[in-house]
């Protein structure tokens, strides 16, 4: 619960396969929501702000920013202040309307909310119009929160016709968050902070969120008579509750259940556990949605992945980014794929691939590596210990066992030999090669790029390719052998190798004696043959 006096962990929502769209989750209007974004995060320890920390593909940011636009609201502004320009920078590739609101030097979350009201009153009013409606004001850090979480507090806001409307959850153990004190019609009278409640308040386990929907004439009446007059110097957006109930406006609660979507992250422990229960909700989601995953707890999908019925995903699974995987192909065991497509009936196993693209029934692996640029047709295959790089596969093209193909293109029904390379860059600049459809190539041919092989060629065992290879032709590299009689003994002296050729020509040079000593004592002699 991020941002308020509770200042506990953060959340907004794993992305699950059946994501509401913009304004499908509430039917009413949304005036503004205003996220809060400025916090430096200093528990993270490090350089990167917090908001910017990823969990399940995405920054916390962009999923609190996700959940807010999926209200469908007028406007949407985000407050930043440290790392100002990374933080603004990152929101707007995100949410390129969302609008960018300096925090000024008055602390607080208070004067964060007060300076994005009087941001979208001028933007309103430039318009000929005034800021009117419902306000919601969430986190940047509460990543598992939802859209729709978010469009049932507006309902209870505006179905109750409040002033102010908090977002509360209840917990088993609500040491150190700050009580709601409701009245007996259940409206909330005050918020109590765990130092000053008494055994009694203690006792009560409904606490602070700090996300709220307000009205927007109360929010902004209200912040203009919040002071700076406590302990801390802040201007704290808890003070609007007390001004709107003593104005006679009613102050309401939502309770939660979902600790999860109200938490936030102020270092890595919270970050993770944060991220481990993001990832559940999303495997789980999946596999609501006709996805077999055999081992939750060592699959990883992002909140970016998408995945069709009757998928399988074998343990030891990440998938990342823009990762597509289509019906009925199987992905793992031990395998993590990066924006990576994968057609249907595919089969890829103990595989890193990035940027790649995987035709329907081809299959991939063991110990694959597909570096971006890589496209294999359909029914095609690249196999164990192999390593792809911008390179174009035909369908039902092989790349079986041991081997590199870069820069490249590989013909339909091709089957390339194990341990070919393709040799493609010269020390300065990278050159292709082309392989036509229906080459077979022996093992250990090394292409030597820039170089052509026409349709239906073979190549011998060993050959290296240095210039183009007609249709149908038989390439070899064909050099006769010479060896070097006693060059080990010569130039190893002393070495175990030496020793064992030493001895190796002995027991031959031993072994031809004998042989040629039985053969002279099988010969009869000139007197034995008359």
């Amino acid at each position: 619960m991020p941002g308020n006096s509770v200042n506990a962990p953060g959340a907004e929502s794993a992305q699950t396969p059946e994501r509401s769209e913009p304004g499908q989750a509430s039917a009413a209007r949304v005036a503004a929501v205003v996220v809060l974004a400025a916090g430096a995060g200093t528990r993270m320890k490090s350089r990167t702000p917090k908001i910017l920390h990823e969990l399940g593909g995405k920054s916390m940011v962009a999923h609190a920013l996700a959940a807010a636009r999926g209200l469908a609201p007028e406007r949407l502004a985000a407050v930043v202040r440290h790392e100002r320009d990374r933080v603004a920078e990152h929101i707007a590739s995100v949410d390129p309307d969302a609008v960018i609101v300096d925090q000024d030097e008055v602390p607080g979350t208070g004067r964060a909310v007060e300076a994005a009201i009087e941001a979208l009153d001028a933007a309103v009013a430039a318009e000929g119009g005034s800021l009117a409606g419902t306000v919601v004001v969430t986190y940047g850090d509460v990543p598992l929160l939802t859209t729709e979480l978010l469009a049932e507090l507006v309902r209870e806001h505006e179905a109750g016709g409040n002033a102010v409307t908090v977002l509360t959850a209840v917990l088993d153990d609500a040491t150190g968050y700050g009580r709601i004190l409701r009245g007996g019609d259940g409206t909330v009278t005050g918020i109590r902070e765990h130092k000053d409640a008494t055994e009694d308040e203690r006792a009560i386990r409904e606490v602070n969120s700090g996300i709220y929907a307000f009205d927007a004439a109360v929010l902004r009446d209200a912040l203009k008579q919040v002071t700076t007059e406590n302990a801390q110097g802040e201007k704290y957006l808890t003070d609007v509750l007390a001004i709107a109930r003593e104005a006679g406006g009613r102050v309401a609660a939502l309770a939660t259940t979902d600790r999860w979507q109200v938490e936030g992250a102020n270092d890595r422990i919270q970050l993770q556990a944060l991220a481990a229960e993001h990832n559940r909700r999303t495997v789980e989601a999946w596999m609501r949605a006709g996805v077999t995953v055999v081992d939750p707890a060592t699959t990883w999908i992002d909140a970016t992945v998408r995945l069709a019925e009757d998928v399988t995903v074998k343990p030891n699974t990440q998938l990342h980014g823009g990762t597509v995987i289509e019906r009925d192909a199987v992905i793992g065991p031990d395998t993590t794929l990066t924006d990576v497509l994968v057609g249907e009936g595919a089969t890829v196993k103990r595989t890193d691939g990035t940027k790649a693209e995987i035709g329907a029934g081809a299959t991939v692996g063991p110990f694959t590596y597909l570096r971006p640029g890589t496209r294999l047709g359909p029914e095609g295959k690249i196999g164990a210990f192999y390593e792809t790089k911008n390179a174009v596969i035909g369908r039902g093209a092989k790349l079986s066992h041991l081997g590199y193909v870069g820069d490249a293109e590989v013909g339909e029904g091709t089957n390339i030999g194990c341990g070919n390379i393709t040799a493609n860059y010269d020390g300065v600049n990278k050159h292709r090669t082309v392989i036509g459809a229906h080459v077979r190539t022996a093992s250990n041919t090394v292409f030597v790029a820039p170089v052509t092989v026409g349709d239906g060629a073979y190549t011998g065992a060993g050959a290296i390719v240095r210039k183009d290879v007609p249709a149908g032709a038989l390439a070899l590299s064909v050099a006769p052998q010479r060896n070097a009689e006693g060059w080990t003994e010569a130039n190893r002296a002393g070495s175990p190798s030496a020793a064992a050729a030493a001895q190796a020509r002995t027991a031959a040079a031993q072994a031809r004696e004998a042989a040629e000593t039985s053969q002279s004592a099988a010969s009869p002699t000139k007197e034995e043959g008359k």
